[in-house]
């Protein structure tokens, strides 16, 4: 059949035209359905009772779009006369691609990502006389290089692609493929996460190479961007937030270390991480330090073996510059981004008071919420609660997860490690405790066996002495019916449950039989049970240097830059916190206060032999009660 072609002198008839008006509806309407059809079919987020959900076409990981790239910062930590690039993977769904979809980023950076050194090769020895030089750390182990990486992690891309979030990683400077060096605390920390934010948001170049001119943008990205991770991964979403960069919407800090001298020292005293005797910032920088071999040499000139080795100072543990800079505090006043913050009140490897200290500096300032557990290092919020967060911020969706509870605490006693499933926690108005308030405790005579603690204060003076020997650990001393290498006062007997939230103040007069002493102080729970430290034994615990007396004499906490050697016999009064904490003490338990000096797990190991006098008349500790005096009457009374 031939199709005749119409010139201009041969019209078509009436019916012709009618049945080609007809086929032209019949087509568009066909395009019209195809293009609904289409629409229909795009993948998009889903959200349901205000979280994201798992949607099918996001969750064949064979169809994800993964990228590496180098973006480059405003720093130079390795003085080469070059801007820093930083290693950055991209994971994200093929609908970034094939349909333009457009998601925010949830984003993890770490010095950990290409591994670590051997940790037991990089400790000091902890046998170190106070006051003097310590022998010097001499071996520099080296981690391993690997050039040939393409991907940094596939840690959270499991959870969150699947509900509609891209997912980022980056490794720190001086580490994996990222250029520069490890400045561990120091300013590149803060601007390198900042970078990438800034790539995401087009403010900043990506390029595909680490030292080519090709550029990869992040077309397929809202902008919007959140933070998490764990320990040192934790400590990077505070550090990033404290640059008030835009596009920085949300953290979610899990046991960051947000101050370096918090982590090394404590009231002027060294003090070693729970698990990690003898590290100090140094050895971290070697732990970490796994960038190009090529650049190694000039990086531990200018840090570990030049700034490091000048600043940290490891015979008097005060607090200076080089620390000030290297603590997150000081930078909060940057911080735009919502906040969920989540710690452990027996993690003694990055204390409590590290996310507790940034919660109180941002509190009222942007959205927060605090959660706390039990156990031990680690230990993320539940996923319910992180999804919300990130849906709020990330996405808009007004599911009020701001307006509700401003605290969550896992009261039951957790030994978890971090990311493992926790108990489901108590909902708090906030936290402290807001019904919690202060009660203050007095010891009377009897410390070396076992003296009491009451809320009457002695009135006259009283002297009780203990020596210090670093051979007997913490748990020993509170067992022991009777010691002279520790005072221990202790409460009667709880008839019924006590709660605890806040923090514990404690107030000291001592005389040292020798210039320099550790002091250790420990609330805990007698009779102490067997096995290792846990809530079932241990409330809380904290250190301080006796030199610093001045500094934290009425309890000016963050004046620590010079101690000053004891007079042998002089008295001095400090004041400092233990670790916060919230926990309900249970009955047929007494609460004990125990003053000791040199910790074994924690502090430097001096020779026995030092006497510490302590004058019970002008010593006292302050507890957070729930329900304060009150509570504490109803609870020891018969």
């Amino acid at each position: 059949m031939s199709l005749a072609i119409l010139t201009p002198s041969a019209k078509p008839s009436n019916r012709t035209r009618t049945a080609r008006l007809v086929s032209l509806l019949l087509a568009s309407f066909i395009g019209m359905a195809q293009v609904t059809n289409a629409q229909q079919s795009v993948a998009k987020p889903v959200f349901t009772d205000g979280q994201a959900q798992v949607v099918p076409a996001f969750s064949n990981s064979s169809e994800w779009i993964r990228e590496h790239l180098w973006v480059e910062t405003e720093f130079d930590s390795d003085k080469n006369g070059k801007k820093d690039r930083v290693h950055v993977d991209v994971t994200r769904q093929k609908q970034t691609d094939t349909e333009g979809l457009k998601v925010p980023v949830i984003y993890e950076s770490s010095p950990y990502f290409a591994g670590t050194a051997n940790g037991g090769a990089i400790l000091w020895d902890v046998k170190h006389e106070l006051g003097a030089e310590p022998p010097a750390r001499t071996f520099h182990p080296d981690v391993r290089f690997e050039p040939n990486r393409t991907m940094i992690s596939n840690e959270l891309v499991g959870t969150w692609i699947p509900r509609g979030f891209a997912v980022v990683h980056s490794e720190a400077p001086g580490t994996g493929l990222s250029e520069g060096s490890p400045t561990v605390g120091g300013a590149p920390e803060r601007l390198a996460p900042k970078a990438v934010i800034d790539w995401l948001n087009g403010r900043a170049k990506g390029f595909t190479t680490k030292s080519g001119e090709n550029e990869i943008k992040a077309t397929w990205c809202t902008g919007k961007v959140g933070m998490t991770g764990t320990s040192y991964n934790g400590t990077i979403p505070v550090a990033a937030a404290t640059t008030g960069v835009k596009g920085l919407e949300a953290i979610i800090p899990v046991a960051p270390n947000t101050s370096y001298y918090h982590y090394y020292r404590s009231n002027g005293l060294v003090r070693h991480p729970g698990g990690w005797l003898g590290e100090d910032i140094d050895s971290l920088y070697d732990f970490i330090h796994s960038g190009d071999p090529a650049t190694r040499a000039m990086s531990n000139q200018l840090y570990r073996d030049g700034e490091f080795a000048k600043n940290q100072d490891r015979r008097t543990g005060d607090y200076n510059a080089f620390w000030a800079e290297r603590d997150l505090l000081k930078f909060t006043g940057n911080i735009k981004c919502a906040v969920l913050m989540a710690h452990a009140f027996n993690d003694w490897n990055v204390v409590p008071e590290h996310s507790f200290r940034i919660s109180q500096a941002v509190r009222g300032k942007v959205p927060l919420v605090q959660y706390f557990h039990q156990g031990g290092h680690g230990g993320d919020p539940p996923l319910e609660l992180m999804n919300k967060w990130f849906t709020r911020f990330l996405y808009g969706i007004q599911n009020g997860v701001e307006n509700g509870p401003k605290s969550y605490i896992v009261r039951e006693s957790t030994p978890g490690t971090s990311r493992r499933s926790m108990p489901a926690p108590t909902p708090y108005a906030d936290y402290p405790n807001p019904a919690a308030s202060s009660v203050t405790f007095y010891p009377s005579a009897g410390g070396n066996s076992v003296g009491s603690l009451t809320t009457t204060k002695l009135k006259k003076t009283i002297i009780e002495q203990l020596l210090d020997d670093v051979s007997f650990d913490a748990p020993s001393l509170a067992k022991a019916s009777e010691s002279p290498n520790r005072l221990l006062f202790a409460t009667p007997e709880l008839s019924t449950p006590l709660h605890l939230s806040g923090t514990v103040r404690v107030t000291l007069k001592l005389a040292s039989s020798t210039a320099f002493a550790n002091l250790s102080v420990y609330l805990v729970q007698l009779p102490w049970t067997d096995g290792p430290i846990s809530p079932a034994n241990l409330i809380t615990r904290g250190w301080a240097d006796p030199q610093n007396a001045k500094s934290l004499k009425g309890g000016d906490y963050h004046s620590l830059e010079k101690g000053t050697p004891l007079k042998p016999g002089e008295y001095v009064t400090l004041s400092f916190d233990l670790q916060p904490d919230d926990q309900i003490i249970p009955a047929g338990k007494k609460i004990a206060l125990m003053v000791l000096s040199s910790d074994r797990d924690f502090t430097l190991w001096p020779k026995p032999g030092t006497k510490l006098s302590v004058d019970l008349s002008a010593t006292q500790i302050t507890l957070p009660i729930v329900g304060g005096e009150k509570a504490y009457i109803a609870a020891v009374k018969k």
